[in-house]
């Protein structure tokens, strides 16, 4: 909506355009390294309409299809014209979306860029913040993680940051109340672009049948 779409490209189907998103991303992430090998990926592709049918690309993001480290997010990118929209914190909310549909938790491959680790920084902390409102007295990491598919890894150093994890005894405590939750809401800036999750169109992929 707002003159925004989200496609889902496969690379095995749609390979030279998967690969000029691997070079175009190179010229602004200095450690992207994968080019050509786009196989094992899909590609999340943010676009912006300008008028009639016509849109362009301001974004994307890429995941691997079966990730055996637990990663929702190889690659992503927001084109430098388009930055400081909130294109950035879209892709990331609609990477946990799918992270979420799938039934599992996920994180972002590293290293992040710069901007990247100050865009899920944010992300994190709205995330969490927004959880912790609707959990109440019953939040837990393993709430957390569940509730928004982050790794228990992510949350943890961001609860720390905000003063609302304790560590007792070997055990992560989540610990805060509600004039302070409120405070810490208050200090996030909220998302520019929000992902309506009922608009998403979209299932996991089926898993492949194991031959015994």
């Amino acid at each position: 909506s707002g003159g925004l779409s989200l496609y889902e490209v496969d690379s095995e189907e749609h390979k030279i355009y998967c690969q000029c998103l691997c070079l175009l991303s190179k010229l602004f992430l200095d450690h992207k390294t994968l080019y050509f090998d786009v196989g094992l990926f899909r590609f999340y592709v943010l676009a912006e309409s300008v008028g009639g049918t016509q849109e362009h690309i301001v974004g994307y993001f890429s995941k691997e299809k079966r990730s055996a480290s637990g990663y929702n997010v190889a690659c992503i990118l927001t084109l430098p014209p388009w930055q400081r929209r909130g294109y950035g914190r879209l892709l990331i909310a609609l990477s946990y979306a799918l992270t979420r549909r799938e039934g599992r938790v996920g994180t972002p491959e590293r290293p992040l860029s710069d901007l990247g680790r100050l865009g899920y920084l944010g992300y994190w902390k709205w995330a969490l913040c927004h959880a912790l409102q609707e959990l109440g007295a019953e939040a837990n990491v393993r709430r957390l993680s569940g509730r928004t598919g982050m790794r228990s890894e992510d949350i943890v150093p961001v609860l720390s940051g905000l003063g609302f994890m304790k560590y007792y005894k070997g055990v992560h405590t989540v610990s805060f109340n509600n004039t302070e939750l409120e405070s810490a809401l208050a200090s996030l800036k909220a998302p520019k672009v929000e992902l309506d999750e009922t608009c998403l169109n979209w299932e996991p992929p089926p898993k492949p049948v194991k031959c015994e």
